[in-house]
Parts: C-alpha cells; structure tokens; sequence
C-alpha cells in the first residue's frame, strides 16, 4: 500500500465514524506544496447533504482521523483538509521499498500477453535517424511491461516485401559488385536500387523490373533466393545497430511472413460483408456505428461527409499495407492470444492504424490496441532533418557522432 492508499484508507475510516455511515473521498497532490503533500475537499463536498458549515465538518473529520505515525492535517480556506507526510513515514516506506526486490512495483501483467510492435525498417535499405525514436521507445516499453509481470512479445515487422523488389533483382542480376557487397552489403543494395531507380524512365527497364517482381511473387526460385540473401545481409547490418543499442526482438516477423493469409483474409471480409468492390478494388467502409466526426471512414470535404475507404485488394490484385496489417492482428491474437497490441508508430501513421482498429474489432479480432505515437525529428530549420543533398540522415552516422561527442565532453 503506498502512503496516499493509507492516507485514503484511514480518511476513509474517519469519515464513516463522522457520518455513521461508510463513505470515500478523493485525496490528491496538494495544489501548492507550502500547505502540505496531499488535499481533500470532502467536508465542501458532503457539508450541504450533512447541513454543517464545511470547516466545522473538516475539523469533525479531522477529530477523527488516526494519522499517528503517517501524516498531519490541518484545515485551509472554505473546508479542504491539508495533509503533510511526517518524515519518519517516508523514511519507513523507503526502507520497506528498498528490502522489496520490486521496489514497491505490483506485477499488474500477470496473466497477460502484450505485444509490442516496434522499429520495423525497411530492408536493403539504411535505418535513418526517424527510426531512432520507434526503436526506443518500444523496447523501453517492452522493458518496463517485462517487470510488470506482462508475457512480452517484441516484434520487429521489417518491410521484407514490396515493388521495389522488382527493382533491386534486376539491379542484383545486372548491376551488382560483388566485392562491395561483401564490404558493405545495405550500402551496395542501395546503390543499385538507386541506380536502376535512375533509369526506370526506360519503359523497357520498367517492364524488366515488373517481371522480375511478378516472378519473386510467383515464387520463382532464381528470385526468390536473390530476395532470401537480401533479407539476410538486411537483417545482419540492422542486428549491429540493435546490438550497439542493447535492443532485442523475440520475433522478426516481417510482412513477407503474412504472404499466405492474405487472399483468404480479403475473402472473408467480403463474406462477412465487411468488405465490398469498388471501381475494380476491394475496399472497407464505414460500419455505421459511430459519429461521422469519429469514424475513420469518413471524411468531410466541401461536399459534406464522404467515404473514406481503406483498400485491402487493388483493381489489379495486388495487397496493401492494411491487408498485411489486418493479416498480423489475425496471426498475434489467434496465434499469441494477445491481450494488448501495442503499435510504436509516428503520428502520420495515425489515420492508418484507427481504420485498421475498426476493421479489426469488426472482424472480431478484438483486442487492446493502442498506436503509441511520437513527432519527427527535425532539424535547425525546424523542418524534417535531412543531408545537404536532401537525404535522410543515416543513423549509424548520428550514433557514430554521438559517441565521438560523449567521448570529447
């Protein structure tokens, strides 16, 4: 019990031998400290039931109350009662805290399984000082839910899969050095993903790229082994940084592992009527049941309110985001029975994640969802931070900087 559940504990106590009956009221933080710890306005608030002035109920009240040991109190203004903690009650609890190997903390998580979703970079790609803050903040979380007694899950969904695979192959197949893969593997993969990006105006170039992608999704072994090696010098290049941030996964399981539930997953929606076509896609409404100011799926343009749709098929077959996303929320809840699925995302993403919520829940796929959203990290000129030449700034270059910098101070 912490010293303000005993102070409302014994408050409580006072009360109900003051009015013969049981009877609670809120203690709270002191509004100025120089009058004590802790308040209470339960005199002002049950003096016009009782038919008394209110100081004359506090002091009633306060002739009551066993504080011995705990606190004193005093009456200010029109009736609140002022406590202030004795020293000798804070130096007992911090011993009592100290000899607790949880230092006071209860393991309110028992029982439960969070997962927390969280640093998810793209691979072949560098991870850019915005990844900083997911990376961060969600495995502080993970730490802190672990000593709240929580069944922790820590998943890195890495964007693993996507068009411009098509690019990379091609680039991989034609374009590649060999020695400066070996040297710095995510470094190579971008150059030739830049370098066949340059010449993607070529409508031949472009074609080649599209097969080549159509092939990888057709599970043709040549590419996918292509995509196979990209993951893996991915995964060693981001596994140094998580190493150097004292960072862990329990699973990287990126949108690539959800492949196979897709198709079935946009059927379902369609069967249960929580999906419809639409010119050609297939695309989630509104359900109707709430406000137009609090639905996802709505938006209000000049016109008044319109639909706001959430794509799961493209009009020419293709997956999105918000079908791999829904497919991950069918795979953590029935797979890991996911009491909270916590989503440690910027604030852009925010739309997203209240229509994929709704769709969810609708679904059935019901759980604590909560998108834990933060900012972008800006520069001097208080816009997104980038390079001279306008890119992102990589963060192996932002941590190497900090530790030269903690090194000189």
């Amino acid at each position: 019990m912490t010293l303000l559940q005993e102070l409302e504990s014994r408050l409580s106590t006072a009360l109900a031998a003051t009015l013969g009956e049981p009877a609670s009221a809120a203690v709270t933080a002191a509004a100025d400290l120089r009058f004590g710890d802790y308040q209470t306005n339960a005199a002002m608030v049950l003096a016009k039931a009782q038919k008394k002035n209110p100081r004359v109920l506090a002091q009633e009240i306060i002739d009551r109350l066993e504080l011995s040991g705990l606190a004193t109190a005093d009456i200010a203004g029109p009736g609140f009662i002022n406590f202030r903690i004795l020293p000798e009650a804070y130096a007992a609890r911090t011993a009592a805290l100290i000899r607790d190997e949880r230092l006071g903390v209860p393991a309110i998580g028992a029982g439960k399984t969070v997962v927390v979703d969280f640093s998810a970079p793209n691979v072949a790609k560098p991870m850019h000082v915005g990844h900083i803050r997911s990376t961060i903040i969600g495995d502080s979380l993970a730490r802190i839910a672990r000593y709240l007694g929580f069944n922790v899950i820590a998943d890195n969904h890495i964007g693993d899969w996507g068009t411009q695979f098509g690019m990379i192959i091609h680039g991989w197949k034609n374009f590649l050095d060999e020695s400066a893969l070996a040297a710095d593997p995510i470094a190579e993969l971008v150059r030739v993903y830049r370098h066949v990006n340059s010449l993607k105006e070529d409508p031949a170039i472009l074609e080649t790229c599209k097969g080549e992608l159509v092939k990888l999704q057709a599970g043709d072994p040549e590419n996918l082994a292509i995509w196979q090696k990209c993951i893996d010098v991915s995964k060693n290049g981001l596994q140094k940084i998580y190493d150097r941030l004292d960072v862990k996964f329990d699973f990287w399981h990126g949108e690539s592992y959800y492949n196979d539930r897709l198709a079935g997953l946009v059927d379902e929606f369609l069967e249960k009527g929580l999906a419809r076509e639409s010119n050609g896609a297939i695309c989630v409404f509104s359900g109707g049941d709430k406000p137009k100011e609090e639905d996802p799926f709505m938006v209000h343009k000049e016109e008044g309110w319109i639909d706001n749709p959430a794509i799961i098929r493209k009009a020419d077959g293709g997956f999105l985001y918000a079908t791999t996303d829904l497919a991950t929320i069918q795979f953590r809840i029935d797979e890991w029975k996911a009491d909270h699925v916590w989503y440690v995302v910027g604030v852009p993403q925010q739309l997203h994640f209240r229509q994929l919520f709704d769709a969810a829940n609708r679904w059935g796929k019901t759980s604590d969802f909560q998108h834990v959203q933060f900012g972008s990290i800006l520069g001097e000129d208080r816009k997104l931070m980038r390079t001279r030449s306008g890119e992102n700034v990589g963060l192996v270059e932002v941590l190497e900087e900090a530790v030269e910098r903690a090194a000189k101070a």
